[in-house]
């Protein structure tokens, strides 16, 4: 492993690496909103700054706070999923589309996944 800034900076969602075989468009889709990516980050930079004071408590917090960022990506792919499954319930083809776009974010995930 070579020098990483403690601050965060290799998170994994500011600086993506692409695995072999991925596509530089994947890199370009986001998996969380603006407004959730800030939030995990302010809390990993929380659970850092407490790290010298409750090294115990600091893991604990991160435990979770992976957990949630786990439950989130969970989430946004249920939604996905759910909407696909919707227009099919209803009898709706889903548009070629939309399928090639589902399938490049579970692309894009995949390969995020392998690279960490």
């Amino acid at each position: 492993m070579g020098p990483r800034d403690e601050a965060g900076a290799d998170s994994g969602t500011q600086r993506q690496a692409t695995a072999p075989g991925a596509h530089a468009e994947d890199e370009a889709l986001q998996l969380l909103t603006p407004e959730d990516e800030e939030g995990f980050r302010l809390r990993w930079q929380e659970v850092q700054n407490r790290f010298l004071d409750d090294p115990r408590g600091a893991v604990h917090t991160a435990d979770a706070l992976v957990a949630d960022v786990m439950q989130r990506l969970a989430a946004t792919f249920a939604d996905h999923k759910q909407e696909l499954e919707g227009q099919w319930s209803r009898g709706e083809q889903a548009n070629t589309e939309d399928l090639r776009l589902a399938l490049r974010h579970y692309r894009s995930f995949f390969n995020r996944l392998l690279v960490t």
